[in-house]
């Protein structure tokens, strides 16, 4: 006879709810992890990715992923890319 606890269900399973953005922000976590703990820096989070990407829309993403690859320094490209403040001359000239 088997035990009652076998029967039973242990906790609902959770439902993965995979998106484009979030896979775009992995790829950038890892990316951007490798050359930070090698540097001695602490890892990025996915929270704290959401908020350097939550201005950029998911469209955009694909483009700053492009450019970065294709950029001698990927972690160096990225974020000078992500800073608005970078932007200003190109927006208003």
């Amino acid at each position: 006879m088997d035990h009652i606890g076998s029967h039973i269900e242990k906790s609902p399973k959770k439902k993965e709810k995979a998106t484009e953005r979030g896979e775009m922000m992995q790829y950038f976590l890892e990316v951007l992890n490798r050359s930070r703990v090698r540097d001695g820096l602490p890892p990025l989070t996915m929270p704290r990715m959401g908020r350097i990407l939550q201005a950029i829309p998911t469209k955009d993403l694909y483009y700053l992923k492009r450019v970065c690859d294709d950029a001698k320094e990927f972690s160096k490209k990225f974020w000078w890319e992500v800073n608005p403040k970078k932007h200003k001359a190109e927006n208003n000239g």
